[in-house]
């Protein structure tokens, strides 16, 4: 990974040089400006790729002013564009290159910011697809759609039509399927979903109560990460149990 040059991450960085710095200096340079972020953030953009700390010998990270820059340049990506880590981080690797990439544009905001009490804030106002679309797109058929609806796998909007995400929820039952996974056997896995989606709900409602509203912005981003966690945990989770089972 190349990197950006470096700047004001913030308040105090300049003052700091290139010393090596720890997890825990880092997170107290960044909070002036993102009173969001925890040391498990730091280490997420780690694992994905945003910024690649040294180590020393025992393996303890050593942030230099250059890696607190780009976590700064990564956060204010994901608050004021709330534009995927992938995105963000092909752009600064092109600005790294000496490139002149124009800014990608991110998710509307939608009722991120104007949401009443009983809306979901973090979430973007995603595209809609009619019914005939959803049936082409996913190759299926009526019979099988109203199936996966009465199951609850695939729900329309309280608007009519889909979101563009159910295109893929549909897909995917439907490839399911062809090994004998019935709808009925997906409703564990549409009960699971749907506590995942509440507990993530917890821990972003703080940040919609927030004063300022570009913490509460930070919502859609955090949301977003929290579930790519999600998933990625309930994947090692049934590759750990499928191992323990067929061994």
């Amino acid at each position: 990974m190349q990197r950006t040059p470096t700047g004001g991450a913030g308040h105090g960085t300049a003052a700091a040089g290139d010393r090596p710095m720890s997890i825990g200096t880092v997170l107290l340079q960044l909070r002036d400006e993102f009173p969001e972020v925890t040391i498990s953030k730091i280490r997420f953009l780690e694992a994905e790729g945003l910024v690649e700390p040294q180590r020393t010998p025992s393996g303890y990270r050593k942030f230099r002013a250059a890696d607190v820059e780009r976590l700064a340049q990564v956060l204010r990506m994901q608050r004021d564009h709330y534009l995927p880590l992938k995105v963000i981080r092909e752009h600064l690797d092109a600005l790294a290159r000496g490139e002149q990439p124009a800014l990608p544009s991110g998710g509307g905001l939608g009722d991120l910011t104007d949401g009443g009490p009983g809306t979901q804030p973090w979430r973007a106002t995603a595209p809609r697809i009619g019914r005939a679309e959803l049936l082409t797109a996913a190759e299926v058929t009526e019979g099988d759609l109203d199936e996966w609806e009465s199951y609850g796998l695939v729900t329309p909007t309280a608007e009519g039509g889909y979101d563009a995400e159910m295109v893929t929820v549909a897909k995917l039952v439907a490839d399911l399927g062809r090994f004998g996974l019935e709808p009925r056997h997906l409703r564990a896995m549409k009960a699971a979903a749907d506590r995942e989606a509440g507990l993530i709900e917890q821990v972003v409602a703080p940040l919609r109560r927030h004063r300022n509203p570009q913490t509460r912005a930070h919502a859609e981003a955090t949301a977003r990460e929290l579930a790519e966690l999600s998933v990625r945990l309930h994947s090692a989770l049934v590759q750990t149990a499928l191992r323990v089972r067929l061994h």
